[in-house]
């Protein structure tokens, strides 16, 4: 398989997950919210043609309750999120992946169809890009690593984006469109099933 995608998770902790949601509706119901995205990328993930790694915030957990018998799963390893991914993408370059996407797992319009028209496109571009309502971005998918793409920048600001296409302008950059990141209670109005979660008593665990 030549085709990886990586897939950054926070490790489903109370208080340590959706934290600017939890400051509206409490770190348990945050951290509800964030199993259930957690669940969907997974689903999604799970369709796709590609060998999937999942990358966690902390050590990888004895147990994963969305686990998939062909996810792999990696702890990141770096100092900021730019050389997290960084190194992920180094390793999936090791292993012998040729083309490889990142996205995080807090987009709930994240579809199979999303990703796949990512790998196809990097077929014949030199990166692809998601680009997300805030600033940033929810996909990057590269053939390697160019420099300073992921060197320190104001990782979670609305600068992400351009920052890293002034990084890339040498290169042919395409961009899929453009999602919403749910952060924020403003941005979880959007999805009345995630809002439904608010309403009931299990808090479950992704661990």
């Amino acid at each position: 398989m030549e085709r990886e995608l990586l897939v950054f998770v926070k490790n489903p902790i109370a208080g340590k997950v959706k934290t600017r949601l939890a400051a509206t509706i409490g770190k348990e119901k945050a951290l509800q919210v964030y199993n259930h995205l957690l669940e969907h990328t997974a689903k999604v993930c799970g369709e796709v043609n590609a060998r999937v790694s999942i990358y966690f915030s902390d050590e990888v957990p004895d147990r994963v309750s969305w686990h998939r018998d062909h996810f792999n799963y990696y702890p990141q390893k770096g100092h900021h999120l730019g050389e997290r991914m960084e190194n992920a993408f180094r390793e999936a370059f090791a292993r012998g992946s040729r083309e490889v996407v990142i996205i995080g797992s807090d987009l709930y319009d994240l579809s199979e169809a999303i990703i796949e028209e990512a790998f196809s496109l990097l077929q014949h571009h030199d990166a692809v890009i998601g680009p997300a309502k805030d600033g940033g971005y929810y996909l990057i998918g590269l053939h390697e690593i160019p420099k300073e793409v992921f060197g320190q920048k104001k990782w979670g600001s609305d600068t992400i984006l351009a920052a890293t296409l002034t990084d890339l302008a040498p290169y042919d950059v395409v961009l899929l469109r453009e999602l919403n990141d749910i952060d924020n209670f403003d941005d979880l109005k959007a999805y009345p099933d995630l809002l439904q979660l608010l309403n009931t008593t299990d808090h479950g665990t992704a661990t």
